[in-house]
C-alpha cells in the first residue's frame, strides 16, 4: 500500500487569541506537487512554518505514512534576510546606494561557499558546483548581498536552500518584485528542480502557476475552501470577480494636502549614477510637472530603485548631478527632511527594513514625522488622522497588533497606509503590490485614482505587473541598462 507524500488531520494554529488556521485536512500524493493560494492575511505562510515544525499546532502532521517523522524540509520566505561581515543584520534601506556599506557585506560566493563541497551530488542528482548556472546568478556570485536585484536574491535564496538537501522546499511567493523575464526564468527553475525529484509546496497568487504544479489549494480566514487539480482551479480563476467598492465619504473627508506651489515635481538634467567601473544611470533628462501621473517600468536591476533614491533623499549621488525637486535645486541648503516631508513613499527594501517592533497605529502614524518607528506624541488631530486611513484600508481589528505578527500581505496594506497618511504633494510608490492578493489590488488602484483625482497629487508608480498601474497613469518611462525612453 503507497502511503500520501503528506497528510494534514485537523491542522488549527492560534497565536495571540486569534485562530490563523482552521482544521485544515489535505492530502498530497508522492506524484504531486501543490501550490497555496488565499488572501492576504489567510494563514498561508503559517501552513508553511507548521509543516517545516517552526509552529506549534495542534492536529496531526503525517509524512509517509510515518507518525512522527519529518523529512527535511526549508521554506524559501518571501522577505530574505542576511548579515554583514559584522555579523550583524541590522541594515537599513538607504545602505545599498554606501559604498562604504557594501564593502561590509557579504558577497554571494562567500555565502554559498561552494569551493569546499563544489563535487558533492545531492539526493536530488543536483551537482553542487552546477548551482550558479542552473540558478542563472554565476554574474553575481562576486557582487554584495545588498546590491542584488529582486531576482538575483530570490535566485540566491533557493540556491542556499537546495544546498540544505531538502526532500521538501516550501517556497513562500518567490515570485514578488520579479519582472516578466525573472518571472519566466524563476517558473523554469521550478519546474527543473521538480524534474530533479524535490518536492514542493509553492505558496503563490493564482496568476503564477509553473507547470509542474498538479493541484491548488485554497485558504481563505483559515479555513481550506478547496483542493483542487491545477486545471479546475485555473477555470474558476478565470471567472470575473464581484470585488468592492472604496467608501468615497472617508476619502473626501480625508486632510487635504498642505498647499505646494511648484511647476515641477522632479527634474532632473543629464542625470548619471556609477559605482566603480558599474554604471547605473546614463545620461537621464527628465521632467514630472505638478499632477502628472507617471509609470516607471524596467527589468531588475535596471536602476528604478536608483532613480527613485534620488529623489527620496536616500542616496549620496544627488548631490553630483543636477537634479530639481520641487522647483529647487538638490544640494542647495535644504535638508533631507525638507524633501520627504512633501514625498510619500514606499519600497520593497522599506517593507525588509521596518522597525517591526511598532504596533499597525505607530507604523502609519510614523509617516507623518518621515520615521522608521514612533517617537512623538501625537495631537488629537494627527490621531484622527491616521484614523482616517486606518479606516479606508480597514485595518482597524489590527490596529493594535505588533506589525511583526501580521501577514506579508497586511503588512504591505500597513506601509501603504503610512506613505499615504499626510496625503503629501508626491507619491513614490515602488512595488506597491507587492503581496497584495487581487482584491486588495483593485482596492489599493482606486484609492490611488481618487487621491490623484481629488487632491491634484503627483505620482511616480514602478511595477512589473501592467493590471496594477492605476487607470490615471498617463506618462510613461522604461528604464533599462541605465537608459530612459519615454512613451
Amino acid at each position: 500500500m503507497a502511503f500520501p507524500f503528506l497528510q494534514l488531520e485537523q491542522i488549527t494554529v492560534q497565536r495571540n487569541g486569534r485562530k490563523i488556521l482552521d482544521h485544515i485536512d489535505l492530502i498530497i500524493q508522492s506524484d504531486e506537487q501543490w501550490a497555496v493560494t488565499g488572501a492576504s492575511g489567510s494563514g498561508k505562510t503559517m501552513l508553511a512554518y507548521a509543516l517545516a515544525g517552526r509552529q506549534h499546532y495542534s492536529g496531526h502532521i503525517t509524512f509517509n505514512g510515518q507518525p512522527g517523522y519529518r523529512p527535511h524540509i526549508v521554506v524559501v520566505e518571501q522577505q530574505h534576510h542576511f548579515k554583514n561581515l559584522s555579523n550583524t543584520s541590522d541594515f537599513y534601506y538607504q545602505q545599498r546606494y554606501n559604498a562604504s556599506d557594501a564593502n561590509n557585506a557579504l558577497t554571494v560566493a562567500e555565502v554559498l561557499d561552494l569551493d569546499s563541497r563544489a563535487h558533492t551530488l545531492l539526493s536530488s542528482g543536483i551537482i553542487i558546483k552546477e548551482l550558479p548556472a542552473l540558478l542563472h546568478i554565476e554574474h553575481v556570485m562576486h557582487e554584495p548581498l545588498i546590491q542584488l536585484s529582486n531576482g538575483e536574491n530570490k535566485r540566491l535564496q533557493i540556491a542556499k536552500a537546495i544546498l540544505g538537501d531538502p526532500q521538501l522546499l516550501i517556497l513562500d511567493n518567490p515570485f514578488v518584485g520579479l519582472d516578466t523575464a525573472g518571472r519566466t526564468m524563476l517558473s523554469r527553475i521550478i519546474n527543473i528542480l521538480s524534474d530533479a525529484g524535490i518536492k514542493i509546496i509553492l505558496i503563490t497568487s493564482p496568476l503564477e502557476m509553473p507547470g509542474c504544479i498538479t493541484h491548488v489549494a485554497t485558504i481563505d480566514n483559515g479555513k481550506l475552501v478547496s483542493a483542487i487539480p491545477k486545471k479546475d482551479f485555473i477555470a474558476l480563476a478565470n471567472e470575473p470577480a464581484t470585488g468592492f467598492r472604496i467608501s468615497h465619504p472617508l476619502l473626501q473627508a480625508l486632510q487635504r494636502p498642505a498647499e505646494s506651489n511648484f511647476a515641477y515635481a522632479v527634474k532632473m538634467v543629464n542625470v548619471s549614477v556609477q559605482y566603480g567601473e558599474r554604471t547605473i544611470l546614463k545620461h537621464i533628462n527628465w521632467e514630472v510637472k505638478k499632477g502628472e501621473h507617471w509609470s516607471i517600468s524596467g527589468p531588475n536591476g535596471a536602476g528604478k530603485s536608483t532613480l527613485l533614491s534620488l529623489i527620496t533623499g536616500d542616496n549620496t549621488k544627488a548631490y553630483a548631478n543636477e537634479i530639481y525637486l520641487f522647483d529647487q535645486r538638490r544640494g542647495s541648503g535644504e535638508s533631507i527632511w525638507d524633501i520627504k516631508r512633501k514625498i510619500g513613499y514606499v519600497s520593497p527594501e522599506m517593507h525588509v527594513y521596518f522597525d517591526y517592533s511598532a504596533t499597525c497605529f505607530e507604523t502609519i502614524a510614523s509617516g507623518l514625522f518621515d520615521s522608521i518607528g514612533l517617537f512623538r506624541t501625537l495631537t488629537a488631530a494627527q490621531r484622527s488622522q491616521v484614523n482616517q486611513w486606518m479606516a479606508l484600508f480597514r485595518l482597524e481589528p489590527v490596529q493594535n497588533k505588533l506589525l511583526s505578527l501580521l501577514s506579508a500581505g497586511e503588512q504591505r496594506l500597513v506601509l501603504l497606509a503610512r506613505a499615504l497618511v499626510k496625503n503629501p504633494p508626491l507619491l513614490i510608490l515602488d512595488e506597491p503590490c507587492q503581496g497584495l492578493d487581487p482584491e486588495h489590488v483593485q482596492q489599493f488602484k482606486q484609492i490611488i485614482n481618487d487621491i490623484c483625482g481629488l487632491f491634484d497629487t503627483t505620482l511616480l508608480y514602478v511595477s512589473h505587473y501592467k493590471e496594477e498601474i492605476p487607470e490615471c497613469v498617463t506618462h510613461f518611462m522604461r528604464i533599462e541598462n541605465g537608459e530612459a525612453s519615454f512613451i
